[in-house]
């Protein structure tokens, strides 16, 4: 109790992180639709949790502001006071203040964050309404000294005693949550006798004895200046227990030198509050009672945090375990050849299907435990929206789908940056102002839409919205002015590839580039990004219509699905994302333009790599050859290889500080027979074959 692990400090930061979330979605829609009075509550009961677990771990300037909040949402919640632009401004600033004090507590922020403006603005905006300046005054009550100075304590009427610590200063969630499992809360007043010598020790065996028989859930003063024995001769304690009134005085009482004890069972007030309370945790009782409610006290936190670099190594301790499983396969067939089918041969062939089996579920948990909701990622963009938008002056109605959906964390974590560019993109640049959409005919406001959502092995980001689109012929004469293109070239190349120009680093069409960026600017570090994690983006466009970004992603980045090919005996993998087509060519098919072959696939040319030349690695002429026509963006090559042998999932491994970067290579991967297949870097391959300045 008198200290905390940084396990439970991480598990504070959890929830907190939780609950600013939660204050932040809310806030939007409190926006939006008013005095909503589930919202109303849906706040005050966040502000509420990290007040208390706030105030427990000793974070007071958090505990303090988060208590000034939900004071104002109580008068919100009581009809007192409306919602207003001011309130929400007020409110996001509040915080915005609250996540700065969050990054105190990890230390990942240069200045001390002031919490003293804040409050009194929010305290300020609260005793504005005249009419309830005496209940105001009520709640602005100064709270009495915690150090519990005043010699004349001991004189104080009993009720006054009980007093000493504010039930506002009381977990109410946790006192509903512990009568709704049958316990009792009572507040403890323990006085010591006048000469107690050694108070700090005669308050710890209280302590210790208490703790035995229930859950101490606050005391007055505070646990530290107890145990360093700045008190007079009492505080005060509350206590969650099953014990009843005079099991408690009797058991305190035999401690030596406790000259009295005064107990009170614990009674909270706002007959709504309780019904709210009840409410919330309702929900989270029924989902316990699947199992034995006692049974779960006892287990406590069903979930552990687990390093993510341990997952990783599990997952390549399966690929182990799948490899020598293959191995006893072929061991099996060996021995079934060698001494037939006998009792023998089929116990190592049922040991064999039963580890595969085993193994293959192993994988199958692992690749769960990494995946992550993108919620994680989308969550943070509705306040952004907002932000920006206020700042531009327009109106948005920002659309938020598949938040369920699920990616490797690798993946979600790289993903944040390029739709933080897509999405400021869209609203500063994509939609128009109010004034312009009602002179085109369009609803005032911006539609603008994210989407998440899987197809086959891979997961597609949508960024749509329905403002000014992206004109092609801006863009070729843009092109043109900033010699980036010739004209005849300019004028030969597709409304697509004029398009992916916007992708080049440092194109934008904006004649002036604000603070929040124009059309364009980053769109390369968009490309760069996803790229890099095998994904890939994709640009469509309507002039007065609107644009669409789709990013094509692989659910992991520890197994991906690739199409495997041979030269002569070693095996190849190239990513499915990058693989457009196959094909089947005659050696008469190939052409030479300047020196360079090239086949020509529906009417477009396309540079041909020979893989075994690349790589110089021996293989056997054919008449006819395979193809494999791989893109990044909208470039296209074509690689020759020997065989096709078709897709798999293969487990990435990479080629380790010995052997470094091989030029060509991106990993490798250890098949079940246990034969290396070399995956290829595709993105350096078109590179090298493809011109950035014909893309």
């Amino acid at each position: 109790m008198f200290s905390f692990s940084n396990e439970e400090i991480a598990v504070f930061l959890d929830e907190l992180d939780e609950k600013i979330q939660i204050l932040d979605e809310n806030i939007l829609l409190l926006e939006r639709e008013g005095e909503n009075p589930v919202v109303m509550q849906e706040i005050f009961r966040a502000a509420h949790t990290i007040k208390g677990s706030s105030g427990v771990m000793g974070f007071e300037k958090m505990a303090n502001l988060t208590h000034e909040m939900e004071n104002l949402f109580d008068e919100l919640r009581q009809g007192r006071m409306g919602v207003s632009d001011f309130l929400i401004d007020l409110l996001f600033e509040t915080l915005d203040t609250l996540r700065l004090l969050r990054d105190e507590v990890v230390g990942e922020v240069s200045e001390v964050a002031e919490t003293e403006g804040i409050i009194t603005k929010l305290r300020d905006i609260r005793t504005g309404n005249a009419a309830n300046m005496e209940e105001t005054e009520k709640l602005n009550e100064p709270r009495i000294n915690e150090e519990h100075g005043d010699a004349n304590s001991l004189q104080l009427e009993e009720d006054e005693y009980y007093n000493k610590i504010h039930l506002e200063d009381v977990d109410e969630i946790t006192v509903r949550e512990a009568e709704l499992k049958g316990f009792r809360t009572y507040q403890l007043f323990v006085q010591l006798d006048y000469d107690t010598q050694m108070k700090s020790v005669r308050a710890y065996l209280i302590f210790e004895t208490l703790q035995k028989i229930g859950d101490i859930i606050k005391c007055d003063p505070e646990v530290e200046k107890i145990q360093e024995g700045e008190f007079e001769n009492d505080f005060q304690i509350i206590l969650i227990t099953r014990e009843d009134v005079d099991s408690l005085r009797n058991v305190l009482l035999s401690i030596a030198e406790v000259r009295e004890v005064k107990v009170k069972p614990l009674v909270l007030p706002a007959e709504e509050e309780v019904e709210l309370v009840v409410e919330e945790h309702k929900a989270r009782l029924e989902e316990n009672s699947k199992t034995d409610s006692a049974e779960k006290e006892k287990k406590g936190i069903q979930t552990v945090r687990v390093d993510v670099q341990k997952l990783d190594n599990l997952m390549n301790l399966v690929g182990e375990l799948v490899i020598d499983r293959t191995r006893l396969d072929k061991f099996a067939e060996i021995f079934e050849t060698k001494y037939g089918s006998d009792a023998l041969v089929e116990v190592i062939s049922e040991i064999s299907n039963h580890l595969g089996q085993v193994t293959g579920d192993l994988q199958e948990e692992i690749m769960k435990a990494r995946m992550l909701p993108v919620a994680h990622v989308f969550n943070r963009f509705p306040r952004m929206v907002r932000d920006v938008a206020h700042k531009l002056g327009k109106e948005v109605d920002f659309i938020v789908e598949g938040h369920e959906t699920e990616l490797d964390r690798n993946v979600i974590e790289i993903i944040g940056d390029p739709l933080i560019h897509l999405i400021r993109n869209a609203v500063d640049h994509g939609l128009e102002t109010s004034e312009e959409r009602i002179r085109l005919g369009k609803p005032v406001q911006g539609k603008l839409i994210l989407k998440a959502s899987y197809q086959e092995s891979q997961i597609l980001i949508t960024v749509e919205d329905d403002g000014r689109g992206m004109d092609p012929n801006v863009i070729r004469q843009k092109s043109i002015e900033k010699d980036i293109l010739d004209y005849d070239t300019a004028n030969r190349m597709s409304e697509r590839d004029i398009l992916n120009l916007s992708f080049m680093a440092g194109f934008s069409t904006a004649d002036a580039v604000s603070d929040l960026s124009g059309r364009g600017v980053g769109l390369d570090v968009v490309r760069t990004q996803i790229e890099n994690i095998n994904g890939m983006v994709e640009l469509s466009s309507t002039p007065g219509k609107g644009t669409k970004f789709t990013i094509k992603l692989p659910l992991t980045l520890a197994i991906i699905r690739t199409l495997m090919v041979a030269l002569d005996r070693q095996v190849y993998a190239f990513p499915l994302t990058n693989v457009v087509e196959t094909l089947s060519l005659g050696q008469e098919e190939i052409k030479l333009i300047r020196n360079t072959e090239v086949i020509i696939v529906r009417g477009d040319i396309l540079p041909l790599l020979r893989l075994d030349v690349f790589f110089q690695a021996s293989n056997t002429p054919e008449n006819k050859i395979y193809v494999v026509v791989l893109g990044v963006g909208s470039r296209r090559i074509g690689v020759a290889v020997d065989r096709l042998l078709g897709e798999q999932e293969i487990v990435i491994k990479s080629l380790g500080s010995y052997l470094g970067q091989v030029r060509g290579l991106s990993g490798a991967a250890i098949l079940g027979d246990g034969q290396l297949a070399l995956i290829i870097d595709v993105r350096g391959l078109v590179k090298e074959l493809s011109s950035e300045d014909l893309v």
